[in-house]
This record gives structure tokens, sequence and C-alpha cells, in this order.
């Protein structure tokens, strides 16, 4: 295996060129005397900190820390910029442990550098007439400040979150990368529709294609004022049983999701300003259809005018009759734009492709890869993966 992947040969995951036929873990659970009971050892000068993200000052430091060394583009052009407010929703849901948002500083100068978190989640993964549900954790925000990446501390993070994990008894984990690392479980494609072409020209974002002239853009990309199905209004709690219900039935036709608690889905729905929006169809107190998406900003990276790209994301949708997909995430983009967001994108998963096309969404140059930690099973197709992690 290459040197790159060193530290993946020492955890329990398949090697890339396996190819599983069962659905099964890897290592067997550990009994609570089997865990590491002390932190693993960081390089000198560093220690470990649970951060505390209620706290406005700790979850100012975790933003900053995100929004200066986070995912970029590979041409540096632009980096993911997590608001505050964005990451408490995602690090708090129902269950979260605070011992789970694993931060590193500086001993000296108490500089946070590094950063891990884990939520609970419960997972169905269905192969063939395997169906399991498993409690594992998803991981997100593994960032190490740049200057720092030489001191191979990524491995160290992901050690000690395991060990953490593993200390509340669960023994597994998912997570997404647009890496490639063994194994990827699926390999899903982002997909985006412009909102407001101009400026997504201007920041190299997109390109006028050939015979594209800006005026053929701006006419091409435009959309309705209003949202055109009746009853479409925004979600409220009085909503969410119904949504719970008919949303937990739709996932069951896909082969790896999450199986949400009602409260789980008061958390990731519930619209909050600049983080989520969802909206239903309710016609005669019946709610036909659902739509939500998150928001997530990039940074231009040294733009003279351009600062930020605002972006939505897809994140769970279902229709009932006679409510079609296409109309549903037309309406979707028609309030995104409204609300001045640059660009929609969403992933080849689930249904998305019955839209994707008709609704001028294009192609972009990046996949995703699902990942699961310590279980094997037969790679999913996109349209089988009914799981978005943010």
């Amino acid at each position: 295996m290459e040197r790159r992947f060193q530290f993946w040969e020492t955890q329990p995951v398949p090697r890339l060129d396996e190819q599983p036929e069962t659905s099964e873990p890897i290592e067997q659970n550990k009994s609570p005397d089997q865990v590491r009971p002390e932190p693993y050892n960081l390089p000198e000068g560093f220690v470990w900190d649970t951060l505390e993200i209620a706290d406005d000052a700790v979850l100012k430091e975790l933003y900053t820390l995100l929004n200066e060394n986070y995912v970029e583009d590979e041409d540096s052009m632009f980096r993911f910029d997590y608001s505050p407010q964005f990451l408490r929703w995602a690090l708090q849901p129902p269950g979260w442990r605070q011992e789970w948002h694993c931060g590193v500083r500086v001993q000296k100068s108490k500089k946070l550098v590094g950063f891990i978190g884990a939520t609970p989640a419960e997972i169905k993964i269905v192969s063939g007439d395997d169906r399991r549900v498993v409690k594992m954790v998803e991981i997100n925000f593994l960032c190490v400040h740049k200057k720092l990446r030489c001191k191979r501390m990524t491995p160290v993070l992901i050690r000690e979150i395991t060990r953490r994990v593993n200390l509340a008894g669960i023994f597994q984990a998912i997570f997404t990368a647009g890496v490639v690392l063994p194994k990827p479980v699926s390999k899903c494609r982002y997909y985006h529709r412009s909102l407001n072409p101009k400026k997504l020209i201007e920041v190299k974002f997109s390109c006028l294609t050939k015979n594209m002239t800006m005026k053929r853009a701006l006419r091409l990309y435009s959309l309705p004022e209003q949202p055109r199905l009746e009853g479409f209004k925004e979600c409220t709690k009085e909503h969410l049983p119904q949504v719970y219900s008919s949303l937990t039935k739709y996932l069951d036709k896909f082969d790896l999701t999450p199986q949400f608690t009602l409260q789980e889905v008061e958390h990731w729905f519930l619209p909050r300003d600049d983080v989520i929006n969802s909206y239903v169809v309710e016609r005669d107190g019946k709610v036909l259809a659902f739509t939500s998406f998150y928001t997530l900003p990039s940074t231009v990276i040294s733009h003279p005018t351009h600062h930020s790209i605002k972006a939505a994301y897809s994140f769970y949708n279902y229709v009932e009759e006679p409510i079609s997909l296409f109309d549903l995430i037309r309406d979707a983009l028609i309030m995104a734009k409204r609300m001045d967001y640059d660009v929609f994108n969403a992933l080849d998963l689930m249904g998305n492709k019955e839209f994707l096309e008709d609704l001028k969404f294009g192609v972009g140059d990046g996949d995703l890869q699902y990942y699961l930690y310590n279980w094997k099973c037969p790679d999913f197709n996109p349209e089988q993966i009914g799981l978005v992690l943010q």
C-alpha cells in the first residue's frame, strides 16, 4: 500500500483493492477495560482541550481555526466558511457529548491549533438481505493548523476521538472526504446550479462556455420570482411529526441512511437563520412534500471585490403524489435566489438525478467519498445512499 496510507494500514478499514462480500464489523467490540484509559500523547508543546462550544469565545476560536485552515479547493481559490451558529447546530444534535469536541492547543500560548468532532447517529446499512441498524458516530471538522501539518497530528486526533468514542461503547464511525483513502463505500459527485452567474463567473467558480455570453447566462439561469407550488411554505414545528413519518418511509428505500428520531428531525430541520432552511407543501392539512438546504458560504481567497460565495447545499427532500421532485426543487431554488444565495449545490445521491439536468445543475469537478470505520460491506452506488453529512 502507498506510503501515504501508512496510518490507515493500522486501522480497521478495508484495503483499497479489497472487495468485501459481507456486511460486518472488522474488529469486535471492546469491553471498557480493553479501551486505553488515558489520552494519546501529543507532540511536545501541545495539550488536549475538550471544547465547550456553549461558550461564545471558545466557539469563535473554533470558527477561526476552521475559517483559516479547513477544506480548500485544489487551486486554493475557495475555502469553506462555516458560521459559528452552523458549528453549534452541526456539533450539538440530540445525544451530543462534550468530550467528543476534541481540541488541541499550544501549551504556552493556549492557541487552538487542531480539532476533530464526533456526533452520535444510528445508521441503517443494507447489503442484499442483510439489514442492520448500527450505533455509530459521524466524524466531522477534522482540522489541523496549516503550519503544523508536518507534525503528524492528524493520526493522533483520529486515534484520540476513536478512544473517546470507544469509551462510550461505540465502535463504528461514518465520514466523508474529498480525498481517496482506504476504502470508500461510495463515491458521489457534486452538481452546482448557478443562481448568481455573473458573480460566479467573476470569481472563477464557473466560466462562460463557448458561444455563451453573460447576457445568455443570465437568461438561462433566471428563475420565477415566486414559488409555483400551491401550499409551498416554510416548515414549522407543527409540520414535523408528518415530516418525520414520511421522511422515515422515504429513506427506507435507500441502503445507507440515518434512522432519525422525531427529536433529531426537529433539530436538523427546524429553520435557523443562515444555517438551515426547510419548506413543505401542505394541502388540506397534509404535508405532501418536504425540502431542505443548509447554508455553507465559501471564502473567496484574494479577490479584489468579492470576499464570499453564499452557497446552499441540498439536504433532505421527499415528495408524495401528485408533487414532483422537479417542481419541489425548482421552488427551493427560487427561495434560495430570493435570499441572495449565489449557488445551489446537490450530490447525485438519493433521487437527486431526477432533477439535476432538468433544473440546469452543472456537474462539478469534485467527488465526495463516503467511508465507514470498523465496518466492511459491498460498495453502494450514489442512488443507494440516503445520507447527507454537512
